[in-house]
This record gives C-alpha cells, structure tokens and sequence, in this order.
C-alpha cells in the first residue's frame, strides 16, 4: 500500500539559520501546510531526534518525521553526515530528505544524491521564491508523490 504525506504528518526541519527557519515556517503557513515542523539546529540534534535518544528519548519527543528538510552546512556533524547516516539505516532510509541549502556546488549535488536525497534544492534569496519553493514542495510531495508507508511502529 502506498500514501501519501498529508497534513498533520510530521517535518523534521534541521536548519541552524534563525532567519531561514522563520522564514519556511512563515512560508509553510502562508502556503497552507498545517503540518507540525519540529527544528534541529544541528546535525548533532537532528541524529539525537531521529534515534530518540538524549534529550529527545522521552516518548513522544522525537515522533518519525513524514519528510525532513535538511541544510547542509551546519555546526558539529554537517547535513551531509547527517544523510549519510539515515540513507545507511535500516530503520530510517525510508524517511524522503530534502537537501535545501545555500551550496550549488557539484560536487555536494552529486555526493548528496549517491547517498540517497530525494531532491536538492538551492535555498532561495527571497521571501517570493520561498513561497514558490514551498508551494512546488506541497504539490509534489504532499499531492502528487507515493510512498510506502511508514514501518508499523514507528
């Protein structure tokens, strides 16, 4: 059986930019998600949330985000360790990233996509061009994409 993600579902977002986090969930809000995003400002947290353990290994802390936004360069363990590790794992190769990041270096498209990223997106410079990434974002993977669903438990 195949689903789709859908509003009220999770989004794990592990940005360290202040700016740019308020700036998605301002735009996620403008585009009519409703669905609860839950912030890692590093690679460090984002891998603490995704196994639950220390400060999200309380039940209910850490809930198996549908999606995660992922940016790239980030303090202690960057965005692409961060993908490496859950493309690598059994339990979280499943979960679709998205890289949104500042980089259109080559060589971070190419090494991001051979460790398995679903898309990679250039961050855009303005508040315009967040909405229309947000928008696209919603209508591809919200509306239009098929997924497996999530692993009973989880």
């Amino acid at each position: 059986m195949s689903t789709q993600i859908e509003d009220g579902q999770d989004i794990l977002l592990v940005e360290d930019s202040d700016i740019d986090y308020e700036t998605v969930l301002r735009a996620f809000k403008k585009g009519g998600l409703h669905n609860r995003v839950f912030r890692c400002e590093d690679g460090d947290d984002a891998l603490d949330f995704l196994y639950r353990r220390n400060r999200f290994a309380e039940p209910g802390a850490a809930p198996r985000p549908a999606l995660v936004l992922l940016d790239l360069n980030l303090p202690g363990t960057d965005g692409r360790e961060v993908l490496e590790e859950m493309k690598s794992d059994q339990n979280l190769k499943d979960i679709p990233v998205i890289v949104m990041t500042t980089s259109s270096d080559p060589r971070d498209v190419e090494r991001c996509y051979k460790f398995g990223a679903n898309s990679y997106v250039a961050k855009p410079v303005s508040f315009e061009g967040y909405m229309e990434a947000v928008r696209r974002l919603h209508s591809y993977w919200f509306e239009t994409v098929m997924l497996p669903p999530p692993p009973s438990g989880k």
